[in-house]
């Protein structure tokens, strides 16, 4: 949810952690501050609002020095403010610490502080442990990196943890627990992040560190303990992210070039996966479990926000073609339930950041109760993957803007690989229909490109219903996690209220809300329920709601009746969410932009959920 940065080396730090700071600014702005040490002692600069405004106050500042940490922050205990921002210090302003993630039992550990003589500066749960930390430290009167693991052992819930220490000017204590850290390894330098977005500009060698695991950091060493004291052996990485995938390109915004960038995206999600030519599907990353999949009785899908929608994707194309029962989860509510999971269950977990706290609990009570886990993740080397037995990476490079929009395409795509996979293991599907499968999947990248040349005209729908307060999106079929997906992503970037339905449903609450200034968006191409949508556009029409289609190339029929129609190219059914989501992520792109929203940054999200 936070982003940290650490830097210990021969470097300036302050620009190293700053930058740092801007490329993790995805993962909340509601604060910055940066910490650094040098001859002259700690400095540590901190002001609400996005980094920007940090940079700014600290312009006349004292910047220098070659140790430093800095954090942007996604507010959870504490309104954004400048004494909420971090780092923050301990009681005796000895020890300084940045966070990423919730110490739960932040209150109780408060109240006993507080009854012998602490006093606190701000409203948030990481001020409690640096306090907590320095105070075993005194007490049992042992060295920093012994006292934080102490301190770590007595806190629940997640961390991802830099600490500084004043009397220790040469060092820097890092630690993790269910959020994500890695380590980048330079000569006589090392760097510290939530991920490796900062780092790759310094050096491609990098550590993950796992859960558990505490790391005392010198310029020129490393040592890695995990919380039992046990020393580790550190798997060093290199990293396959390049510089020019974190720039925006030309475009205005990340979210336009990762809309423009699918048709690459989905092409490298498919490569050397699907071969059309034989009818056949390779999934390297789940063929240990072919037999398995064979003799399944239930695949349970675990998701949040737009994975979630991609995972009923996932069951509209799993049970068409595998024919194996499937139940889409959210994956918040499911691990509060006491959900019937056995042996003979595989859970498809889906995360793009592979963090997502509530997907990592439902894995955890999944496993525990015998269940086979793969994973559907777009970040390698994240906790997700560390813990299903299997999975596929999605391939869709750095996705920085807080809306997902390529990450959701490529999830969909894995899915509909994985739903042939699984046919083809079971024999629910003929090799000629794969065949014909594969080779119109195979040009589908093509087919989004033609989608996206509907921009201009889609640029025109936005002017046009900009100033909406509320939208209503409709399908059917597959087309329902497709109006569900178009409706988030408008509430997300533009603060509309929008809601997705199945269009029959329509009828059963939502037409109440329907009159002229009400658009309604519906996914009304040329397939199995094709007559059924135009009865429900009919239905709202005659309500003077204004209708907005998604149409195949060519129609007819709904031009007759629609205000507006964007055409998207034909495909088979089983594509149709490929295709069809295109245009309402443009949509709701150029109708932020009208509204004057920070598109990449919207207000009160992150890119990555790493609380609960």
């Amino acid at each position: 949810m936070c982003g940290i940065v650490g830097y210990i080396g021969y470097r300036e730090a302050w620009p190293i952690v700053l930058k740092g700071l801007k490329r993790l600014e995805y993962r909340g702005y509601d604060s910055a501050g940066i910490a650094l040490m040098n001859d002259s002692g700690q400095h540590i600069y901190k002001k609400a609002g996005k980094v920007a405004v940090l940079e700014e106050y600290a312009a006349d500042k004292d910047k220098s020095g070659t140790i430093g940490m800095g954090h942007t922050r996604w507010a959870t205990h504490g309104v954004p403010s400048d004494r909420n921002s971090h780092p923050h210090t301990s009681n005796g302003g000895k020890l300084s610490i940045i966070h990423n993630g919730i110490i739960e039992n932040y209150a109780t550990l408060k109240e006993e502080l507080t009854s012998r003589g602490h006093e606190f500066k701000s409203d948030t749960d990481t001020e409690v442990l640096i306090h907590l930390i320095e105070e075993i430290q005194e007490i049992e009167n042992i060295d920093l990196l012994e006292a934080v693991r102490l301190a770590l052992q007595e806190v629940n819930g997640a961390y991802a943890i830099v600490i500084m220490d004043k009397e220790h000017p040469d060092r820097l204590i890092a630690a993790r627990k269910g959020s994500p850290m890695v380590i980048g390894v330079g000569a006589g330098e090392y760097f510290i992040a939530s991920d490796a977005t900062p780092i790759i500009e310094y050096t491609k060698t990098v550590i993950y560190l796992k859960d558990g695991e505490i790391a005392l950091i010198t310029k020129n060493d490393l040592l890695v303990k995990q919380l039992d004291n046990v020393v580790q052996t550190p798997l060093i990485q290199e990293l396959q992210l390049k510089l020019e995938m974190l720039e925006k390109g030309g475009f205005d915004h990340f979210m336009l070039k990762e809309i423009y960038e699918q048709p690459r995206s989905i092409k490298d999600c498919m490569r050397g996966r699907i071969y059309p030519e034989e009818g056949k599907v390779q999934l390297g990353g789940i063929k240990e479990f072919a037999e398995k999949l064979k003799n399944i009785d239930r695949i349970i899908i675990v998701a949040c926000g737009t994975s979630w929608h991609a995972g009923l994707v996932g069951e509209y194309l799993i049970e068409e073609y595998a024919r194996i029962p499937v139940e889409v989860e959210y994956a918040s509510e499911f691990r509060y339930r006491n959900p019937i999971i056995t042996e003979k269950d595989v859970v498809i977990a889906i995360s793009q950041s592979g963090e997502t706290a509530d997907t990592m609990a439902a894995i955890e009570m999944a496993k525990e109760r015998g269940a086979t886990i793969f994973g559907i993740c777009n970040v390698a080397g994240a906790s997700i993957p560390r813990l299903t037995h299997a999975g596929v990476y999605t391939h869709a490079g750095p996705e920085i803007g807080v809306a997902s929009t390529k990450a959701f395409t490529a999830q969909v795509t894995v899915l509909t690989l994985m739903a042939f996979y699984m046919a083809q293991q079971k024999g629910t599907i003929t090799t000629s229909k794969l065949i014909e499968l594969l080779t119109e999947l195979d040009h589908i990248p093509e087919k989004i490109q033609v989608a996206l040349e509907s921009n201009d005209l889609i640029k025109e729908v936005a002017e046009k219903i900009k100033d909406s307060t509320n939208c209503l999106f409709l399908g059917r079929g597959s087309g329902f996690p497709v109006a569900l997906e178009g409706a988030l992503k408008l509430k997300e970037i533009s603060y509309i209220h929008a809601e997705g339905y199945p269009a029959a449903e329509m009828k059963h609450g939502p037409i109440a809300l329907i009159d002229e200034e009400m658009p309604v968006v519906f996914i009304a191409t040329q397939n199995s329920s094709y007559e059924k949508v135009i009865s429900n556009i009919q239905e709202v029409k005659a309500r003077k709601g204004k209708v907005i289609a998604i149409v195949t190339q060519g129609d007819t029929e709904v031009k007759k009746m629609a205000d507006y129609c964007i055409e998207i190219p034909d495909a088979n059914e089983a594509f149709l969410p490929l295709i069809a989501t295109i245009p309402l992520q443009l949509l709701s792109y150029h109708i932020a932009v009208m509204r004057g929203c920070n598109v990449d940054q919207p207000r009160n999200l992150a890119k990555s959920v790493t609380v609960e």
